[in-house]
């Protein structure tokens, strides 16, 4: 009985003994199924749901691999319809061009209409988060949450968001179509001519005309990589100027770089929160302002339906942490954090890595931030920004020089 034993544990030490040196060789993967687990890893890794949208993340994974993927064509099709399985229209596929055109559209200038788009919470229909200022789609009276329905004749259903942004841009002086639906009225077909379009996201300037109080008057249109510096310099030379209180726009403002968001809210804040982030594991971070504020003249902040993403990490901070009253209309309400991540042929893929509170924890995702004082505007021109035309405007003035806002600013 004991040599049986003994018999049957030398074999199983030598079973055991084989598997530690002889593995099966491991399947050779193409590059084609390389690249598609690439991407399959970072969202697997980063997403912010990590029921990936309740389905088995790992099967899919098996079942796309199980296949040929036979040209990168193939691959970027299998990559997206993955992504689509998200239910979020955020996290994105990027072609290499799309890639850079997005790199390029928050560090430098871009040739195109002009359009910040995205697709609507609510709806999932294309929409206008903002034209940028001066551009072709701003001097054609193209309005925050119009629709876009087609693009030179393609309806934008069949359009990813990049895709539609894609068409959108192009060499200086060519046309395009798009087919527009405004909140009321009649869809109708609207020719642009393509042009260069400047990314200096900052205008400033001292109005010294509203009851001998100068107001030094900053319109901030994109969060790009060199917003917060030039922000800094416009409120430095406002403060030589002699400026007594401040008018900060976000209206129209989409977004961009989050670090950028946080940066322009240190410049207004002595000490606070400006805004938590929540992973998939519920892990709550923040980030602090640490002072001294570049200046602790009081402030008021223009928003309006345009007013997204960073813009609204900004407006929520300045409101919750009482340095600023905001005026205007609710704001555009997102919500959520993406990050941009490499793919190995100079593609890549934006993903939705957390979402944000303001310092109140307010989850502001598709409820947008309400102002203060609510003022509807109808549609103006940018002439007209800063002006008697501009109602908005002039209501943050009259807020911004009455005894009560400057004394609530000196006390705080």
């Amino acid at each position: 009985m004991h040599k049986r034993a003994f018999w049957v544990g030398l074999l199983l030490l030598f079973q055991l003994t084989l598997s530690a040196w002889w593995t099966p060789p491991a399947l050779a993967f193409t590059e084609e199924q390389k690249l598609f687990s690439q991407a399959w890893r970072i969202v697997s890794q980063s997403y912010i749901d990590d029921s990936f949208n309740h389905q088995n993340w790992w099967q899919l994974r098996e079942k796309v691999l199980q296949k040929r993927l036979d040209n990168r064509e193939g691959t970027y099709s299998a990559i997206k319809n993955m992504l689509e399985s998200l239910d979020d229209p955020f996290t994105r596929f990027l072609t290499p061009n799309q890639y850079r055109s997005l790199q390029v559209n928050t560090s430098g200038e871009l040739s195109g209409v002009g359009l910040q788009i995205a697709l609507d919470p609510e709806t999932g229909e294309l929409a206008v988060v903002a034209p940028i200022a001066g551009s072709p789609a701003e001097q054609a009276g193209i309005q925050p949450r119009d629709r876009i329905l087609e693009i030179d004749g393609m309806l934008t259903s069949q359009l990813t968001l990049d895709e539609a942004a894609s068409k959108m841009r192009g060499a200086t002086g060519t046309k395009v179509t798009l087919k527009i639906q405004g909140k009321e009225g009649e869809p109708k077909s609207i020719e642009l001519v393509r042009d260069r379009i400047a990314l200096n996201p900052v205008y400033a300037v001292l109005d010294s005309s509203q009851n001998n109080t100068p107001i030094g008057y900053i319109r901030l249109t994109q969060f790009s990589a060199n917003a917060p510096s030039e922000l800094a310099s416009a409120i430095t030379q406002l403060e030589e100027q002699g400026a007594q209180g401040y008018i900060l726009d976000l209206r129209n403002n989409p977004g961009g770089l989050l670090q950028a968001g946080i940066e322009i809210a240190r410049f207004w804040l002595d000490q606070g929160t400006v805004v938590y982030t929540v992973n998939r594991q519920g892990t709550l971070g923040s980030f602090e302002a640490y002072g001294p504020a570049l200046t602790e003249d009081p402030l008021v902040v223009l928003v309006n339906q345009g007013t997204a993403s960073a813009s609204e990490i900004l407006a929520g901070a300045l409101q919750d942490n009482g340095r600023a009253k905001l005026v205007g209309e609710k704001t555009f309400g997102k919500g959520l954090i993406q990050s941009l991540f490499d793919l190995t042929d100079g593609s890549g893929l934006a993903v939705t890595v957390a979402k944000y509170e303001t310092p109140n924890h307010r989850d502001i995702h598709k409820l947008g931030i309400q102002p203060d004082l609510e003022v509807s505007l109808d549609p103006i021109t940018l002439n007209q920004v800063g002006t008697a035309a501009d109602e908005q405007y002039q209501v943050a003035v009259k807020l911004l020089t009455s005894q009560s806002v400057v004394a609530e600013a000196v006390k705080s």
